[in-house]
């Protein structure tokens, strides 16, 4: 205890002796020391530039980050799209001009977002696809982005029936509202075009669906004809697609076409010509086909037309239509039969006959069908004539006023 009161004796002695304030000086405020003064360095200016320059590089870092932030958000959330609608992408079209269009159509919200970061999306090569889609409502950015790099676009059709000539297919094709371009200005080989249904984006070419009609149909009957019976007695593949051909306007009955090639091929075994209506309309009216108002009149049998097969022997020059895979495949693959003759029998398709005596029979239940329908007795029979082919192959038609097709 002694040696702590001596320490603090000591202390107070060190200080001086204790001097009574008044009580003014009391209250008065001691004074406060200056703060040091500042180095040299920290007064520089370009510590003062080194400083400004770190600040803002982290205000702008920061100022990043919050931009990324909002432009992924962006890009990811849904869309201002309310309902499902129909965008086109034109051929040669840049990013800029797809998202400033896309903001136009106010299927997204910021065409800026949606251009620089679709193209961080992008890899080297890739690009948004022309064509037309379909945008879903509230489809964001990247649902949109990945559609157009997908090239799924909105897919149209256009159908060609079998039996079509050239010049209708290409009317059918003129009058497609989403097909574009001229059409050749030459047509192409009758027969060469294949019937089916072609599915394309809008901005195809019209001269692009002829590319691929034709070569589908080359395909076809290279690989039909490549099957072929080993016993056909035809000797090229042009020869092929013009009997198909008629096969093909003969019957619209697909179970039929395989026994109506074995009428046509035996007759022509036997040097008989193939009297088949239909060559006398193509030689009439070609590729534009006979007015639906149009009878066949008695003297269109004798017109001499290079594809009137009432009056030439053998087949015509060139197809009269543009078979299908079914007609190609009755004529590479007939039906093995003695029939020479057919007839319809009523109910749209044929009755079949080997001798003319048979033949006429069928020809007098079509007759009475007719009748009994209140059919005009003039109208021809649909089919071969009633009677035998002389030597040469022609045959005495009856005389009927008119024939209707």
């Amino acid at each position: 205890m002694s040696d702590t009161t001596n320490q603090s004796s000591d202390t107070q002695a060190q200080k001086g002796p204790i001097i009574p304030k008044s009580p003014s000086e009391a209250l008065r405020p001691e004074r406060v020391p200056e703060p040091p003064k500042r180095s040299k360095n920290a007064r520089s200016q370009i510590v003062l530039f080194l400083n400004f320059i770190m600040t803002m590089t982290v205000l702008v870092c920061v100022l990043a980050v919050i931009g990324f932030y909002y432009a992924t958000s962006t890009y990811q959330s849904p869309g201002p799209l309310q309902t499902n609608t129909n965008f086109i992408v034109r051929n040669g079209a840049g990013l800029a001009e797809i998202a400033s269009n896309l903001e136009r159509n106010a299927i997204i919200s910021d065409a800026r977002i949606f251009r620089y970061l679709t193209a961080t999306h992008l890899s080297a090569g890739e690009s948004l696809k022309a064509g037309e889609y379909e945008i879903k409502a509230r489809a964001s950015m990247s649902d949109i982005m990945e559609l157009l790099k997908s090239g799924k676009s909105i897919l149209y059709s256009v159908s060609f029936p079998e039996g079509l000539t050239v010049r209708q297919m290409f009317d059918r094709m003129l009058q497609d509202p989403v097909l574009e371009g001229d059409l050749p200005a030459a047509l192409p080989a009758e027969g060469s075009l294949r019937p089916d249904t072609y599915k394309f984006s809008r901005g195809t070419k019209r001269s692009e669906i002829i590319e691929q009609m034709a070569a589908a149909q080359q395909k076809l009957v290279d690989q039909i004809w490549d099957k072929r019976d080993p016993s056909l007695s035809l000797r090229s593949k042009e020869e092929f697609v013009i009997l198909a051909s008629i096969v093909e306007k003969e019957t619209g009955v697909p179970d039929e076409r395989a026994h109506v090639a074995s009428v046509f091929l035996n007759r022509l075994a036997k040097g008989m010509r193939l009297q088949s209506d239909p060559t006398i309309i193509y030689g009439l009216f070609g590729g534009e086909g006979k007015p639906a108002d149009r009878p066949i009149y008695q003297s269109d049998l004798k017109r001499d037309t290079p594809y009137n097969t009432y009056v030439i022997k053998g087949l015509p020059p060139t197809p009269i239509a543009n078979p299908g895979k079914d007609a190609l495949e009755a004529v590479a693959n007939p039906w093995k039969t003695q029939d020479l003759y057919f007839v319809a029998d009523g109910t749209g398709g044929h009755v079949f006959a080997a001798t003319l005596e048979e033949h006429n029979a069928n020809v007098k239940r079509w007759r009475k069908l007719e009748a009994d329908k209140g059919s005009d007795p003039n109208i021809a029979v649909d089919g071969q004539p009633e009677e035998q082919p002389g030597e040469n192959g022609a045959a005495v038609v009856p005389p009927k006023k008119k024939k209707i097709n």
